[in-house]
């Protein structure tokens, strides 16, 4: 086990037990509650980019850090402020939907397994898009933010592989990873939502990082 491997697991441990001491648990539901969007940006900007840097480790074997970094992780915090809002319309909309009768069924698994489906068919496919488009920019700046407006969105769009996005980002994560694992998400208490979407972003992480070795015959 490499020094890297360690601290990587040092900080997930740090994270974990501040979650499960009472006290330290305490602070973080009334911090949720009290501060949604801020928490959503700190949970996200955390756990996201530890998977980012996690599926770099295991897809190169070795511990690398990603070009423009840090404009990584803001990004990722700012989608976190959006999955606070995000996961809430479409709670409270299938909610409303499954009581007027324009879903069938009835239940937390029901209003679980709907809110994840319509939401990762009608949103994801579109905040994926977005983050594979902001990560290319960074890709072709080299990481400085000063060299983002010289970069065209044509010349973005075309260097993304959107066959790929398409087929296996779009056709095959979302239905057999993302809606099995929202549904669960949404089974559990609001607070803990996007807590559990950051901690899924490293799990598909390493999942693809994995298959990526696979192929690559690694």
């Amino acid at each position: 086990m490499k020094k890297g491997d360690l601290i990587w697991l040092g900080v997930l441990g740090l994270v974990i037990l501040f979650l499960i001491i009472p006290w330290t648990h305490q602070v973080f539901v009334a911090m949720t509650q009290n501060h949604p969007y801020f928490m959503g940006f700190i949970k996200v900007f955390i756990l996201a980019t530890m998977g980012e840097l996690l599926a770099l480790r295991i897809a190169t074997n070795f511990w690398k850090r990603p070009i423009g970094l840090l404009y990584r992780a803001i990004i990722w915090g700012f989608l976190g402020m959006s999955f606070v809002l995000i996961f809430d319309i479409f709670a409270s909309g299938v909610s409303a939907a499954l009581t007027k009768g324009l879903l069938p069924g009835q239940g937390k698994l029901a209003f679980a397994f709907f809110t994840s489906t319509i939401m990762n068919l009608a949103f994801a496919p579109v905040m994926m898009a977005f983050h594979r488009i902001t990560d290319t920019y960074l890709d072709l700046a080299d990481g400085e933010i000063r060299n983002v407006p010289r970069i065209q969105l044509a010349k973005v769009v075309e260097h993304i592989d959107w066959n790929g996005f398409i087929s296996f980002v779009v056709l095959k994560t979302i239905p057999f990873f993302w809606i099995p694992a929202h549904t669960i998400t949404f089974l559990l208490p609001g607070e803990y939502r996007v807590l559990l979407a950051a901690f899924l972003s490293i799990a598909l992480g390493a999942i693809l990082a994995f298959a990526k070795r696979k192929r690559s015959g690694h």
